[in-house]
């Protein structure tokens, strides 16, 4: 393979310079961290209201409904996993943060991730990568690992994936993320685990669950996965896959051509791009939580989707944290409201544009 030269030039943290795939070093160690930007929300704690009794669990899931103010909401049962539990995990509010629907109880052990697709229809993955010792239990064994569609109303239409998973050629084991295409191609991410090991790859199915094409394997090279946590479209249809292993997001065409390849937001656990092509990023694992990763600081970094300079960035305000923290979800509705969706924390905050 021949070498070829990386020039990076910055002016400064805040204009951090997308690096092409072919160019791109084997991680963001060489990049200057982007901490030292704005931060033009204020964080509401407590916006959305649970029905009395029941508190909040663990949730990296967060949406947009269909309506853009509505929010949904995979959340975990009040711990860090719904096994044995008989709590709904899937959780709509309005704009006002009052629960409305809710639904899903006794079928999903570790909501990841969660889309809401142009028809109004709700996807939850379930990762079944939270559940420890009950993972062996003989009443999950069957369950997880999978990709379920809902209409609204909580109706089940579609199942992705083989009940208590599947390798190699079968799947999915532990997947991340899920998200549509305008044409309604499926697209999931797959991947929690940075052994050498693990799954990593990006599976692309029709809109009748048909698979198309898989992407990717473990490793750090420059086509290559670790972790892929996030899936996000720009306008232009490109497919922005946070490689959170990798310290970065590949951006790939819809048959998975790498474009290019950011380092500048990041480690990313979730992605969320708008209309208007900002891009928000979520980052929970940098700083105390990830030592080779210490001089970059936790919390959401936003953007352009178009030229990827960082422009403000909402920083965790536990820097010491030993564990996750800050937001792994994130969502915006179109407002500009953003909502984080937190595991360590174990809530749904609200950023809301400073007056």
């Amino acid at each position: 393979m021949r070498r070829l030269a990386l020039v990076l030039v910055l002016a400064s943290s805040s204009a951090a310079a997308p690096l092409s795939a072919q160019s791109a070093p084997p991680s963001s160690a060489s990049m200057p961290a982007v901490n030292d930007l704005p931060n033009p929300y204020r964080t509401v704690a407590g916006w959305a209201k649970l029905p009395e009794g029941r508190t909040w669990g663990s949730t990296s899931a967060v949406a947009i409904d269909k309506d853009g103010k509505s929010i949904w909401v995979a959340e975990r049962c009040s711990v860090n996993n719904c096994a044995g539990s008989s709590l709904p995990s899937v959780l709509k509010f309005d704009d006002k943060g009052t629960l409305v629907t809710s639904f899903g109880a006794g079928m999903i052990l570790s909501p990841h991730g969660i889309h809401v697709d142009n028809d109004g229809n709700v996807w939850v993955v379930d990762c079944a990568c939270t559940l420890g010792a009950a993972a062996t239990a003989p009443e999950n064994a069957a369950k997880g690992h999978q990709i379920y569609k809902f209409s609204p109303k909580g109706e089940l239409l579609m199942t992705l994936g083989t009940p208590g998973g599947g390798r190699d050629a079968a799947y999915f084991w532990q997947p991340n993320a899920v998200i549509t295409a305008p044409n309604g191609d499926i697209f999931v991410a797959e991947g929690h685990s940075s052994r050498n090991t693990s799954n990593a790859r990006v599976f692309k199915f029709d809109k009748r669950g048909t698979l198309l094409k898989t992407w990717g394997s473990w490793g750090k090279g420059a086509t290559e996965l670790d972790q892929p946590h996030a899936l996000a479209f720009d306008s232009k249809g490109r497919l922005f896959v946070g490689d959170r292993g990798n310290d970065r997001i590949i951006i790939v065409d819809q048959n998975f051509t790498v474009l290019d390849t950011w380092y500048q937001f990041s480690r990313p656990s979730g992605i969320y791009i708008d209309r208007n092509d900002v891009i928000y990023v979520a980052d929970s694992e940098s700083g105390s939580v990830n030592p080779p990763h210490v001089a970059w600081k936790r919390g959401m970094r936003i953007g352009s989707a178009r030229d990827g300079k960082v422009t403000a960035f909402i920083p965790d305000p536990d820097d010491k944290a030993p564990s996750t923290s800050s937001a792994e979800g994130v969502a915006v509705d179109a407002a500009g409201n953003i909502y984080g969706a937190e595991v360590g924390q174990k809530a749904l905050k609200r950023y809301e544009k400073k007056k």
